[in-house]
């Protein structure tokens, strides 16, 4: 796979509001489901983008509470993530051993793949710690890799479209109940996907502008290597092996250090 390098592209210092917007309200950094609430970003709560495309724009907002032990309890941690607003929130509750703790807006995740990859990166770790098990993680150049496996993402629907075009014209959300990863080839012998994702589940998620548990059930599914293009320019990579675990990866930045 083709993969431009754009050398380091972390920002820091970005206020407490959340990510920065223009007068319209509009995310700067072009992230589908970043400016989700108005609510102050506490003390404490890093905002990552996870799965940036080439330009380092794009890729799904993550919040990440580095001291989980400021908010203990899953109520205390489940209202933290449905006022944050994020499609996800990870609490690091031990950021030596890369021990996490997932949260959307309504529910909390055994795993999902921007969690994972965002705290990869940030805590500079080789393993983290979930629910489903130790999750390995590599640094690749401007590339945060982690290791995981299908059984671990909740079942959604994968829909293949005729073409990249069907998926951009659906609308956010399209009918229907359940997650939905819709998707088509953009040049299908280089491994080149166009998808979007639609959570469908009440909990102020429309669209999910880059979704590595998805990727990764994908490119489980076909059995081969993908580069996938997803919401406005989000680029998350895959790699399955031999073993059945699947490889995922992309670029992350820094928007906000709390």
């Amino acid at each position: 796979m083709d993969v431009p390098h754009t050398g380091n592209t972390q920002v820091k210092g970005r206020g407490r509001r959340g990510l920065p917007r223009d007068r319209g309200g509009r995310c700067l950094y072009g992230c589908l489901n970043a400016e989700v609430s108005d609510y102050d970003v506490p003390a404490g709560i890093d905002i990552l983008r996870v799965f940036c495309g080439p330009d380092g724009l794009h890729g799904n907002a993550l919040g990440v509470v580095r001291d989980g032990r400021r908010h203990p309890g899953r109520a205390a941690r489940q209202e933290l993530a449905r006022r944050l607003g994020f499609s996800e929130t990870v609490f690091v509750d031990d950021p030596e051993r890369g021990r996490l703790d997932i949260y959307t807006p309504g529910l909390r995740l055994p795993f999902a793949g921007h969690p994972v990859v965002g705290a990869a990166w940030l805590l500079d770790l080789e393993v983290l710690e979930l629910e489903v098990g130790d999750v390995f993680a590599r640094h690749d150049g401007e590339f945060t890799w982690i290791t995981a496996r299908p059984e671990w993402v909740p079942p959604r629907t994968l829909e293949q479209y005729a073409s990249a075009a069907e998926v951009d014209a659906l609308p956010a959300p399209p009918p229907g109940e359940g997650w939905l990863y819709a998707w088509a080839w953009e040049e299908e012998a280089a491994g080149r996907v166009r998808a979007r994702a639609f959570p469908r589940r009440d909990d102020g998620i429309a669209e999910d502008e880059a979704t590595g548990a998805a990727a990764l059930l994908l490119s489980a599914r076909l059995g081969r290597a993908l580069n996938i293009t997803q919401g406005r320019g989000s680029q998350i990579l895959t790699a399955p092996a031999p073993d059945g675990t699947v490889e995922i990866g992309g670029r992350v930045v820094l928007t906000h250090h709390g």
